[in-house]
């Protein structure tokens, strides 16, 4: 379908794609994944011809329509299902009702749909576009984050409707959530190049890191003996009786590949300073009403404590009054009935991206974290690095940074402030998936309590211990994990229908039968994985004896050509290159036998998800 062969790019001097190869065939589903700035969106440009590339080349059939989101806003119907119904192809014209429920799923009512979409949120505008691209007749849809235009039941609709998408699909989106639920295929733009696979992004990130460990691996060891066959022409090299072996030994280093060092590549890597908080409740809120105008209150009657160590999340639909109730907890808006009231040693961090507007042009990305109350010189430079803008990005002027390095200053800046509770509003926006992760790493450690606006699911999964929940035209409290509020509670918008059917696969099997399975399938795991970690084991221990070995020879054959044993240096010289061929067999071995290991494991793991999927009670 889409074909890309030997892409090079290079911007400034830097080289962004070096001969990128990358095929997307018949109905594969592929989420392009990798850090920020290594190419994603440019590569999508480059695909839709908006862009140009260095050399390479990028092919696909004859009339095939890619299905782009754009950010261009040009309406030109004066109600929002007119607009949409624009992207209906010729035969499906009359067929509005495709429209209206496109539009339905993306969190638009049938009110709405009558409204001019000029009338709307910047964020409304561009899912209009979204609704259009959905129902344009596309043979491959393009889809660049669109997760952040969407709120969290906009994005659960959308997540199915691409999983039922009969033709092919490139997605690039920062929540893992979301992108191992839609795709067939990951591919990672990654060192200049992309690595693709058929599963999930767990599996081909496992798969990275396994290769790059198994040639760091080789590398060291090649330049270990690189090393010791220097030192014996070094030594030897003006013995005329082994001039021989001195100029074996030099062709031998000249043949050897030269392994480079991997690059260490930059990762977003921090943690929130907390304090001891003297008391078990932060803060208490009491029958809050608030609204911008006086006949009609987004909160109304909202009581909640925050305890100590808590993560509560705030979720809901876009335009409810998620972030306005965190602008209250942070008193920038005041309540027009109800109470907040705090401990009176309660110090708080907000975070909320639109105070990115706040930084102060002129001055650099060090000079911002340092205005931070009691902030040190060395501390600023510090937290710079873990916002990833080491050495002389920190010098960079706030005026030059893109949307997301703001984000990053901004998130900088908390952590140059320890606090007992953090309120974040949609920190995600603008970072790539492993920032994600490091992010909820840093929640998860720490030490005081969080309050988050969040429609990122594996964020919700992974922290959450309470909701704010805007549903069902009002907001609500519900205790527990984000799986016990979609099995108890669930989304009004979400249909009858689906909920039936994830009740019947929950109930497919009864539990003896599955925790049958289960054990059947943990006893065939041990039976097929057991021996591979044996033989992995013991081709490591051979590598370690062999090296060992090679080692003590090679130091004898020093002693033996100091003391003139010319026997020995004939036969050690041998042994030397038959200890070489044995350890590089053994590297072959277990570069194929990891292999093995890591598709027999992936097979399990999907056999164990699939079973937990269609039964999670159980």
């Amino acid at each position: 379908m889409i074909k890309i062969v030997n892409l090079n790019k290079s911007f400034g001097g830097r080289t962004l794609f070096d001969n990128l190869s990358l095929n997307v065939n018949a109905k594969e589903r592929v989420g392009v994944v990798g850090r920020n700035g290594h190419g994603k969106t440019t590569l999508f440009k480059m695909v839709l011809g908006k862009m140009e590339y260095d050399s390479g080349s990028i092919s696909m059939p004859k009339n095939y329509k890619l299905g782009y989101l754009e950010q261009h806003i040009n309406f030109t119907q004066n109600t929002v299902l007119g607009e949409a119904c624009l992207a209906l192809s010729g035969e499906e014209k009359d067929s509005s009702w495709k429209a209206e429920k496109t539009l339905s799923g993306l969190g638009f009512s049938v009110s709405d749909m009558l409204k001019n979409p000029v009338d709307f949120s910047g964020g409304y505008k561009i899912r209009i576009n979204l609704a259009k691209v959905l129902l344009s007749d596309a043979d491959m849809l393009m889809l660049d984050e669109p997760n952040n235009y969407l709120d969290i039941v906009a994005i659960r609709w959308l997540s199915g409707f691409l999983r039922s998408w009969k033709g092919e699909l490139m997605l690039i989106t920062h929540d893992r959530n979301f992108m191992d639920g839609v795709i067939t295929h990951c591919a990672a733009i990654h060192r200049t190049k992309v690595r693709k696979i058929e599963g999930s992004t767990q599996k081909l990130y496992e798969q990275i890191e396994k290769e790059e460990e198994i040639y760091e691996k080789t590398r060291l060891n090649v330049e270990k003996r690189i090393k010791q066959t220097e030192l014996f022409i070094r030594r030897f090299r003006a013995k005329a009786r082994l001039a021989g072996m001195v100029q074996s030994r030099l062709k031998t280093i000249e043949k050897q590949d030269n392994l480079e060092k991997l690059d260490e590549i930059e990762t977003l890597g921090f943690s929130f300073s907390g304090l001891e908080f003297p008391a078990a409740k932060m803060l208490g809120v009491h029958n809050l009403a608030f609204g911008y105008t006086l006949d009609k209150l987004l909160i109304n009657k909202l009581s909640f404590d925050v305890l100590k160590n808590e993560r509560i999340c705030v979720i809901g639909k876009n335009g409810k009054g998620k972030s306005t109730l965190l602008k209250l907890i942070a008193e920038r808006l005041t309540p027009c009935d109800g109470s907040i009231k705090k401990h009176p040693d309660l110090k708080t961090a907000y975070f909320v991206q639109s105070d990115s507007a706040n930084l102060n042009p002129q001055k650099t990305v060090f000079e911002e974290i340092l205005a931070s109350d009691k902030c040190l010189p060395q501390k600023a430079r510090n937290i710079a690095g873990s916002m990833m803008f080491s050495g002389d990005d920190a010098l960079k002027k706030i005026e030059v940074l893109s949307g997301g390095e703001k984000s990053r200053v901004l998130l900088g800046k908390i952590l140059a402030n320890p606090c007992h509770l953090l309120l974040l509003d949609e920190p995600t926006n603008h970072l790539d998936m492993e920032s994600c992760e490091g992010l909820i790493d840093a929640i998860n450690e720490f030490r005081g309590s969080v309050i988050i606006v969040t429609h990122n699911e594996e964020m919700l999964h992974a922290i959450a211990t309470k909701f704010i929940i805007f549903d069902r035209d009002k907001v609500s409290v519900f205790d527990g994990a984000y799986q016990d509020f979609l099995e108890k509670t669930g989304w009004e918008d979400e249909s009858s229908k689906i909920k039936a059917k994830t009740s019947q696969k929950i109930f497919e099997k009864s539990k003896e039968e599955i925790k049958k399975l289960r054990a059947e399938l943990i006893q065939e795991k041990s039976r097929i994985l057991r021996p591979l970690e044996e033989k992995i084991n013991n081709i490591e221990s051979g590598i370690t004896k062999k090296e060992e070995e090679f080692n003590l020879n090679t130091q004898q054959l020093i002693e033996a050509s100091q003391n003139g044993n010319i026997s020995f240096l004939s036969e050690g010289s041998k042994l030397n290159k038959t200890l070489q061929a044995e350890i590089e067999s053994f590297y072959t071995e277990l570069a194929c036998v990891f292999e093995k290991y890591e598709k027999e494991s992936e097979r399990f793991r999907n056999r164990m998800e699939k079973l937990e999927d269609n039964n999670p009670k159980i």
